[in-house]
């Protein structure tokens, strides 16, 4: 029990029983959505609803420090409602967010021009130029050896720390997100079951303190989610890498509306047993 209680506390954030769960789907650095979407949900928040942001809040999308800032903003005007707490918010580590913190330990990469292409073509592109870095830099530096590309990196740190609260907005993330007790044991003795939020996906095959990168890069398992998981009778995720839309099956949910790729920034009004409420897009 104390290491299950151990994982849950430093890489999964613990949602108790609320009233309502409001779970936005990937933005995509699309902050005229994320400004329209927060309007939306400050309408129904609640005190002691608790808001989840799925991940992939970066990337594809070029307004990446406006995207953050929002977040950020968003975040104090919740806090300053009485009864809200600083754990009713949480940001999941999506795909775009893992990219940009292993690129500012690129310099530990044993083929870090590899690393770097193939990161851009996954969308950090915008994201590496907010905090002023450019691919032929990074490249540049990267065959110049492990000193100059440490250099790089910490440059590109630099910037991002000069943007109040985007640091500490990153160390935030959380791998995943559920309902019920810190070890799950509630929802698995009661028949309510619970709910697990997650960025794109997950191995149902492996148990939750085992999934690691699936979270972020598993979405092709997620289809095959035709049962409950654990004690989890629904999983919500906000990214689907195969695009096929918003979708809410037997116990998979998929909030992708396409935001970053001209479609529309998705939301859902969940029970604590990952019933859906509300559904709305902007």
């Amino acid at each position: 029990m104390a290491d299950q209680q151990k994982i849950a506390d430093t890489r999964f954030a613990v949602l108790g029983r609320p009233r309502h769960i409001w779970a936005i789907g990937a933005i995509h650095a699309q902050p005229d959505h994320l400004d329209a979407m927060h309007h939306a949900i400050a309408q129904r928040f609640r005190p002691g609803d608790r808001l989840v942001y799925l991940g992939n809040m970066i990337g594809r999308g070029d307004r990446v420090i406006e995207t953050m800032d929002q977040l950020l903003s968003f975040r104090c005007a919740l806090l300053g409602v009485p009864g809200m707490l600083a754990s009713d918010i949480v940001y999941l580590r999506g795909a775009q967010e893992e990219m940009w913190q292993k690129l500012l330990q690129l310099h530990f990469a044993p083929d870090p021009r590899h690393v770097l292409d193939w990161m851009l073509k996954q969308g950090l592109g915008p994201t590496l130029a907010a905090y002023g870095g450019t691919p032929e830099a990074g490249m540049a530096a990267a065959r110049g050896g492990a000193v100059m590309l440490g250099r790089w990196t910490r440059e590109l740190r630099q910037a991002m720390q000069a943007h109040p609260g985007h640091d500490a907005l990153f160390n935030a993330l959380r791998r995943a997100a559920y309902t019920g007790n810190a070890d799950g044991s509630d929802a698995a003795a009661g028949g309510e079951g619970g709910v697990l939020l997650v960025s794109a996906g997950l191995d149902p095959t492996r148990p939750l303190g085992e999934q690691g990168d699936a979270f972020w890069w598993g979405g092709g398992a997620f289809s095959r989610l035709v049962s409950p998981y654990g004690a989890f009778n629904r999983v919500v995720r906000g990214f689907d890498p195969a695009q096929q839309g918003v979708s809410a099956g037997t116990v998979g949910v998929s909030l992708d509306g396409g935001c970053g790729f001209g479609g529309h920034l998705v939301c859902a009004g969940l029970d604590s047993s990952g019933a859906v409420l509300e559904l709305f897009q902007v």
